[in-house]
């Protein structure tokens, strides 16, 4: 997987929250952050693809998609971190020994790759055994 690309639930959750805090005045026209979101999302239906790479993006369209990542939690951590006791993934969060280490330093595109794996895999702790602690 590409570090600089875009997963295409990230971009619907994007859309999907742009939609809601600039919502349709008269139900057909979109705001502009919507309608550069979807330029993306109609190009990966049309090449069928599940990702795009980040330079393909508008400036409008990555725009509205940082102002998204924003306002998305940064860490998985549920602080109960394994790998503190040598577990090579966390079995709260999902991430390797490597990708807790180096956290601070990954970038907004990096990180999202990192919560889509986890979020697929569905393994860790914080997608079941201790789902509260994700609530709060």
């Amino acid at each position: 997987m590409n570090p600089e690309t875009i997963h295409v639930t990230d971009l619907e959750a994007a859309i999907n929250w742009w939609r809601e805090r600039s919502p349709s005045p008269d139900g057909v026209s979109a705001a502009p952050e919507v309608r550069a979101l979807a330029e993306a999302y109609a190009l990966l239906a049309w090449t069928r693809a599940t990702e795009i790479d980040v330079d393909a993006l508008s400036d409008k369209a990555l725009g509205a998609w940082l102002d998204w990542y924003e306002t998305t939690p940064d860490s998985p951590c549920i602080a109960i971190c394994s790998t503190a006791q040598g577990d090579p993934v966390c079995k709260g969060c999902g991430r390797t020994f490597d990708e807790v280490q180096h956290w601070p330093g990954l970038g907004p595109f990096e990180k999202r790759i990192v919560w889509q794996r986890i979020t697929q895999e569905g393994t860790a702790w914080r997608f079941n055994r201790y789902a509260e602690r994700v609530a709060r």
